[in-house]
C-alpha cells in the first residue's frame, strides 16, 4: 500500500512587530530668532543646535521623528527684503508669499539639519523635504487676513508701512504690530508618502516648514501657488494624524499653558483633557495669536487619533518630555487635570508663531 503522506502541523506566523510610534515635534518660527529684530544666523544655528538633544533622545527611545517648524518671522523678512530691492532693482520680480515660504523651508531645513547632524544616533540623518500643503482656494481666510507675519513694529511704523505698501496690519498678542496675510485651512501634505517612507527608512524628517508652501490643486493634478501663509500648527496636527503619530509636541514662548494670563489668578496647567480645553477656547482662554491655534491644532489631532500633544518651550523641552515641566492635552477626563498654585510671570511670554 502507499504510504500516506505525514501530517505536517502548520508553522506559527512569524511574529508582526508594530512600527516604532512616529512623534512630530512642531518648533515655532520664534524659537530660531532669539535675538528678535536683531538676531542673526549664527544665533538661529545655535537655537537650533540646542533642539538636537531632545531630538536624540526621541529618537533613541525608539521613536519615528518628524520635525516641523513655522517660519512667520523669517518669511516676513524675505517679502521685506524683496521689495526693498525691487525698489532699487525694478528689473527683479517681486517674491509672492508661496515663493517665500519656499525660500524660507531651505534656509531653515538646512539650519535645522546642520544643528541635527552632530548628535543623532549612528546611521540617522536629518533629512529636509520640500513641502507643499493643498488648501481650498474658496476658503474664506483669503479675504480676511489674520496671520502674522515678520517684524513687530510700532503702531505708527506699522501704519505708515501699510499705507506705502498695501499691507493689512495688526496688533500681535501685544508684542507690537505686524503685517497679516490670509491663512487658509491645510486639506493635504503633498509630499507625505514620501515623508512616510524616510521614516520607515529610519531618518530625522524635516518637512512641513512653515505650514507648507501654500498651493491649490488644478483638476490635471498641477499645483498653483497662492498668496497664502498656512500655520505650522495646523499642518502638523493634519500630518500628525495622516502619519498615524501618537504624539504631537508643540514648542512655544511659555513652558507650561496658562489659564487666567496676566490676572492675579493666572496658573500654569501640566495636564488637561479634550472637554477642559474646548471649554477654555469657549471661554476666550487662549486668544487668537497666541495659545488659541495651538490648542485648536492639539485637539484637531487628539480627534483624529492621537494619543497626546505636549506643549512647552524649547528650552524646557528636554525636562518635558521626562515630564518635569509642560502642558500635556490628553484626550480622556480620566487623565485628570491638575493646574499648578497661582504664579508670578514666569515664563508668561508670548507664544511663538
Amino acid at each position: 500500500m502507499p504510504e500516506e503522506p505525514a501530517v505536517r502541523t502548520p508553522e506559527p506566523p512569524l511574529p508582526r512587530h508594530s512600527p516604532p510610534p512616529t512623534t512630530v515635534l512642531a518648533i515655532g518660527g520664534n524659537a530660531l530668532l532669539r535675538g528678535g529684530r536683531r538676531a542673526t544666523i549664527a544665533e538661529q544655528f545655535d537655537a537650533a543646535g540646542q533642539l538636537a538633544g531632545p531630538v536624540a533622545d526621541l529618537v533613541r527611545a525608539g521613536a519615528r521623528v518628524v520635525v516641523t517648524h513655522g517660519n512667520g518671522p523669517q518669511v516676513g523678512f524675505i517679502k521685506r527684503r524683496s521689495d526693498l530691492v525691487a525698489e532699487i532693482a525694478p528689473e527683479l520680480p517681486l517674491l509672492d508669499l508661496d515663493m517665500c515660504v519656499a525660500d524660507s523651508q531651505g534656509s531653515i531645513g538646512y539650519i535645522l539639519a546642520r544643528g541635527l547632524s552632530g548628535a543623532l544616533p549612528a546611521g540617522v540623518r536629518p533629512v529636509a523635504v520640500l513641502t507643499h500643503t493643498v488648501v481650498d482656494a474658496a476658503d474664506p481666510a483669503f479675504a480676511q487676513p489674520t496671520k502674522p507675519i515678520g517684524t513687530h513694529y510700532a503702531q505708527d511704523e506699522a501704519e505708515r508701512l501699510a499705507a506705502a505698501h498695501g499691507w493689512a496690519i495688526g496688533e500681535d498678542a501685544g508684542r507690537g504690530w505686524r503685517r497679516l496675510v490670509p491663512s487658509p485651512a491645510p486639506r493635504l501634505v503633498v509630499e507625505q508618502e514620501a515623508i512616510a517612507a524616510l521614516l520607515a527608512a529610519g531618518q530625522v524628517v524635516i518637512a512641513g516648514g512653515g505650514g507648507g508652501i501654500p498651493v491649490v490643486a488644478a483638476p490635471d493634478g498641477s499645483l498653483r501657488g497662492v498668496e497664502a501663509v498656512v500655520d505650522k500648527d495646523a499642518t502638523s496636527a493634519l500630518l500628525a494624524r495622516e502619519l498615524g503619530a501618537r504624539e504631537l509636541i508643540i514648542t512655544t514662548g511659555v513652558e507650561r499653558i496658562a489659564l487666567d494670563f496676566g490676572t492675579p489668578r493666572q496658573r500654569f496647567v501640566d495636564r488637561i483633557d479634550v472637554a477642559e480645553a474646548e471649554r477654555h477656547l469657549a471661554d476666550r482662554q487662549f486668544p487668537e495669536g497666541s495659545m488659541g491655534p495651538k490648542v485648536r491644532a492639539a485637539l484637531d489631532f487628539l480627534a483624529g487619533g492621537g494619543d497626546s500633544v505636549l506643549v512647552t518651550s524649547p528650552a524646557a523641552l528636554g525636562d518635558a518630555l521626562a515630564g518635569r515641566t509642560g502642558t500635556r492635552i490628553v484626550r480622556t477626563a480620566d487623565a485628570g487635570s491638575s493646574p499648578a498654585p497661582p504664579t508670578g510671570d514666569r515664563n508668561a511670554a508670548a507664544v511663538e508663531t
